[in-house]
């Protein structure tokens, strides 16, 4: 029995670290070497003696994004790539501006749940569940007020006022990735069928074709 119950531990223990999906680091720090000959998931360590205050630094986040742009938002990210000392430490920052009624289009982070939270301005934001479900969860947000967007799940802000309006949000993941649903859709390269998709939104071809013609 006591041989029976060590089993049931070690699986419990084997699965653990299996389902674990960001494990924690084993040293101090990790800071990305871009240029590293090693391919590994991330990035291989540039050597700790050579590691200064820089590679853990990012200024300029307080200069506001371009929204001169179709969708009237700019997202500047504080990521892996631009902050190398966040390799391996799992989190991540971004800093969005929105033009008066501009969108951060319907995306997901397939790596990362994201926590936002308005600094000025008014934004509607929203996420939707998975199927078969499919329930639209949204909120009015005003100056600090915070939202969370579970990880991989189809998400969205619109800023719903006549200024501009600003958000900061952290991510869970060096390297949270982003997915567009119009871009990847309509705009993949090479482009996905026009008679798959004219099927799959239940629309005539033409349609599809002026849609993917924008992308």
């Amino acid at each position: 029995m006591a041989s029976n119950f060590l089993l049931f531990g070690m699986l419990i223990a084997i699965c653990s670290v299996v389902l674990a999906s960001d494990p924690s680091p084993l040293q101090d720090f990790c800071v990305a070497d871009p240029n590293g000959p090693v391919l590994v998931n991330g990035h291989a360590c540039k050597d700790p003696k050579l590691v200064q205050a820089n590679d853990f630094f990012l200024s300029g986040l307080h200069l506001p994004g371009n929204t001169s742009n179709q969708v009237g938002s700019r997202v500047t990210p504080a990521n892996v790539v631009q902050i190398p000392g966040l390799n391996t430490l799992g989190i991540s920052l971004v800093r969005i501006d929105y033009a008066p009624w501009g969108i951060n289009p319907p995306h997901t982070h397939p790596r990362a749940t994201e926590i936002l939270t308005v600094i000025e301005g008014t934004l509607e934001v929203g996420f939707v569940t998975s199927n078969p479900e499919l329930r639209l969860i949204t909120k009015k947000l005003e100056k600090g007020d915070v939202f969370v967007f579970p990880v991989g799940l189809v998400h969205f802000q619109r800023n719903v006022g006549y200024t501009n309006a600003v958000a900061i949000a952290a991510l869970s993941s060096q390297n949270p990735g982003v997915i567009t649903v119009a871009n990847s859709v309509f705009g993949s390269n090479p482009a996905i069928p026009n008679d798959l998709l004219a099927k799959s939104f239940q629309v005539d071809i033409k349609t599809i074709d002026l849609i993917q013609s924008k992308f």
